[in-house]
């Protein structure tokens, strides 16, 4: 998976991963993480997601990263918010606006500082099998003590598929997020009866709890 397939996702507005709602998950199980409003929250990926002002609404800072400038412009667009822009010394184009700020650039070379909350809904699920480890130790060295992380999974037949959104089935989650506490928040089968979802065998949504050690 390079770069230039997400910007072209973007720039030919085939963005079927984007929810024209908050998630129902996130509205569902944000408080088993037992947020506080101080607390910093990061959206990985986050493209142009609603996630990230119902989060706002809750949260004194959320922060998300998203490789395509197309996203990140239309965000603020769609919400009538004027940034603030500035570009790190990393390359990011950083955009500013209340409680939210967006990196734009690669999330793997994102330098920022540390934080309490993670909400991954289609950031891990868009990786490839070989990116995954990489992408979650990146998340790692970005977490505080005590972190926590809501991470939304598919589980279904890779073979029967392509990706993304690729799936990622309990044992891997348990294998990338080892030496920290793992909880299953819900398994939600009821999308395989979408026409979408009825060509695999068996295909379900999982929301993960994910505890950093103190």
């Amino acid at each position: 998976m390079v770069p230039e397939f997400w910007h072209q996702r973007w720039a030919e507005n085939r963005i079927g991963f984007h929810l024209d709602d908050v998630n129902s998950y996130l509205k569902k199980h944000w408080q088993a993480l037992a947020p506080k409003r101080d607390e910093r929250v990061f959206v990985p990926l986050s493209g142009k997601s609603l996630d990230l002002v119902w989060l706002a609404q809750k949260h004194n800072e959320v922060a998300g990263v998203e490789l395509s400038e197309i996203a990140v412009r239309a965000f603020f667009a769609e919400q009538l918010y004027t940034p603030t822009v500035y570009t790190q010394p990393s390359g990011h184009e950083v955009y500013e606006f209340d409680e939210i700020t967006l990196y734009c650039g690669d999330y793997f070379t994102l330098n920022a500082q540390p934080f309490s909350l993670v909400y991954d809904r289609a950031a891990l699920i868009a990786m490839p099998p070989e990116m995954r480890k990489a992408y979650v130790e990146k998340l790692r060295s970005m977490l505080l003590p005590g972190a926590r992380i809501m991470l939304v999974t598919l589980d279904y037949p890779q073979h029967e598929g392509s990706g993304p959104p690729f799936a990622v089935p309990e044992s891997e989650v348990r294998e990338l997020f080892a030496g920290m506490e793992i909880t299953c928040l819900e398994r939600n089968e009821e999308d395989a009866k979408q026409p979408r979802n009825m060509k695999y065998s068996h295909f379900a949504e999982e929301v993960w709890l994910i505890k950093n050690p103190e």
